[in-house]
């Protein structure tokens, strides 16, 4: 968009966002939700730091933060819908056949034990244990850009047998246990279901090897994946004959088939 002046630059995007909230409305049963659903978006977009319900709502010029809420809690809409509608949309303008689908977790750090997923457990947010939720997620990474395409809250295993908990936190009786490899594979497959291209998949060691791997291989997908030391290895077909766990293995290499790769610039600038 070089050249663009600074009011045509607003005005498309004005225009692609009322093309976007117009669009959002077929998930919406009334249209007063759907009016709801746009001005939350508005919030989310805007230049609050802290975006709580009432800081939305002051945003939006709402007197509380009831229409918001009206929208997360009472009216009944399909999330994965969005989620899909959100993917159609970030491939429209990202999709190569080069991209890389790139998965990792975060943690949303909260205090209280009411919201779903929550409890102490590992988050590199904070790097150390804490009172925290866990999402896993999928953005989708090509040379014109990135995007997020898929979302899951993990819910732990403590949770599962505490049917006190899930119903104040409304978690349906169809939602089980499901590992955080579990979570990936899911999202891969739907990728893979939505033709979404790409020609790489890229996790680290907490998603590791094994049934992630197994399935990429069978739909011929790249792949780097963070490995354990502990984690078992065997040579396919063209490579050197090699079986064990991954350790060991790395240790007899030869120099030679090793190559030094870059990830990116450090905080401290380029690799040595």
């Amino acid at each position: 968009m070089t050249g663009v002046a600074v009011e045509q630059m607003l005005e498309l995007w004005c225009v692609e966002l009322r093309q976007v909230k117009a669009h959002l409305k077929s998930l919406f049963a009334h249209p007063s939700v759907a009016n709801s659903a746009a001005a939350f978006l508005d919030g989310l977009l805007g230049p609050e730091r802290r975006k709580t319900g009432w800081m939305r709502a002051e945003a939006a010029g709402d007197r509380g933060p009831w229409r918001k809420q009206a929208v997360l809690g009472r009216s009944h809409w399909e999330a994965d819908a969005l989620r899909d509608m959100v993917r159609e949309y970030a491939l429209e303008t990202l999709a190569t056949p080069e991209a890389v689908l790139v998965i990792d977790e975060t943690g949303f750090l909260k205090h209280g034990v009411g919201s779903w997923g929550m409890g102490r457990q590992y988050t590199g947010s904070s790097g150390k244990i804490t009172s925290c939720q866990i999402g896993v997620f999928a953005g989708y990474v090509s040379n014109k850009g990135c995007a997020f395409i898929d979302r899951q809250l993990y819910l732990p295993k403590d949770w599962i047998n505490t049917p006190e908990r899930r119903t104040a936190a409304q978690v349906p009786d169809r939602i089980g246990f499901v590992t955080k490899p579990e979570i990936a594979a899911q999202m891969i497959e739907r990728a893979l279901a939505a033709g979404a291209p790409f020609a790489w998949v890229a996790t680290d060691t907490i998603y590791g090897v094994g049934r992630i791997e197994m399935q990429l291989r069978r739909a011929g997908k790249g792949y780097v994946l963070g490995a354990h030391a502990t984690d078992q290895f065997s040579s396919w077909i063209d490579k050197p004959e090699v079986a064990g766990t991954a350790e060991p293995i790395a240790q007899v290499l030869p120099s030679e088939v090793w190559q030094r790769l870059s990830a990116g610039d450090g905080t401290k600038g380029a690799p040595v």
